[in-house]
């Protein structure tokens, strides 16, 4: 499956393209995406995080943790395999095309973080695996790269870039991506996806259905399972910006995380393409 990001001229984020993948596509060519489970009792957001990266194309998805955990996975999950994990991070090997750490991992990840940043598969960063570094923000903007991606939102932001303005969003996120070396999306009703090279862009297309408990979650999820597929990091955030508010403006009211997995197959049908106009197979 290809994606093509799509912009105005005024850096605004519109509805991406979506190519469906050749004919001889198979599980392992479409990327495996693996998440940090959280601990026992805490393991709801990265099982949101891997089902949103199923759910948008990666061929396989893997929660990766501590057994205990994983037992409680298995109880909810089918098509996502599970795998038990130390600080080693053995199971991450070459096959692996994207990480995603931070939905429930609780304050004792930093470890964790780290060594899987040192792994140099592109990863995406959220909630508790950015707080963590509170105090401390160089240690991990000293270990990310332009293939990772932070997803801050203004709590978060505050806690890793204290000295950063933030009444110009867009300035705030390019001065975060530049000091970090990776890409950040700051969340909010404007959404700005900046990279270190300076290109920024912002998403309007959103909905204030999606202020509830575990949204931040699905949206790590949409970056992993794009970045699995060989989306650029910058890209697919841009795309799961908008992905993501397309499903807040689909699902209305009494939307809920555990539901917005659902709408993720209405809202790529939404942007596909109909593959004749690109040759049978082809890739944008």
């Amino acid at each position: 499956m290809g994606f093509t990001t799509n912009s105005s001229g005024g850096g605004t984020i519109l509805r991406p393209s979506l190519v469906p993948p050749p004919s001889d596509a198979h599980k392992y060519s479409r990327g495996h995406a693996m998440v940090w489970s959280g601990p026992v009792l805490h393991t709801g957001a990265s099982r949101l995080s891997a089902q949103a990266a199923l759910a948008v194309g990666a061929g396989l998805v893997t929660l990766m943790g501590e057994k205990a955990a994983l037992v409680e996975q298995a109880a909810r999950v089918t098509a996502i395999m599970l795998r038990e994990t130390d600080m080693s991070f053995s199971c991450v090997d070459d096959r692996v095309t994207s990480c995603a750490i931070g939905p429930g991992a609780g304050a004792s990840v930093r470890q964790a973080v780290l060594q899987i940043l040192s792994l140099n598969v592109p990863t995406i960063l959220d909630a508790d695996a950015l707080t963590a570094f509170e105090g401390d923000p160089a240690t991990l903007c000293g270990a990310t790269r332009p293939t990772d991606v932070m997803t801050p939102h203004i709590g978060d932001f505050l806690r890793l870039f204290p000295d950063i303005p933030t009444d110009n969003r867009a300035d705030a996120a390019r001065r975060a991506a530049d000091r970090a070396q990776c890409v950040v999306l700051l969340k909010g009703y404007e959404t700005w996806v900046a990279a270190p090279d300076g290109r920024a862009l912002v998403n309007r297309h959103a909905s204030p259905w999606l202020a509830t408990a575990g949204s931040g979650d699905v949206l790590t999820g949409l970056i992993c399972g794009l970045v699995a597929q060989g989306v650029p990091a910058f890209d697919a955030a841009s795309i799961a910006a908008w992905l993501h508010g397309d499903i807040g403006a689909r699902g209305g009211p009494s939307l809920t995380a555990d539901n917005m997995i659902s709408h993720i197959p209405l809202v790529l049908r939404g942007c596909l393409h109909d593959a004749s106009e690109h040759g049978s197979g082809s890739r944008t």
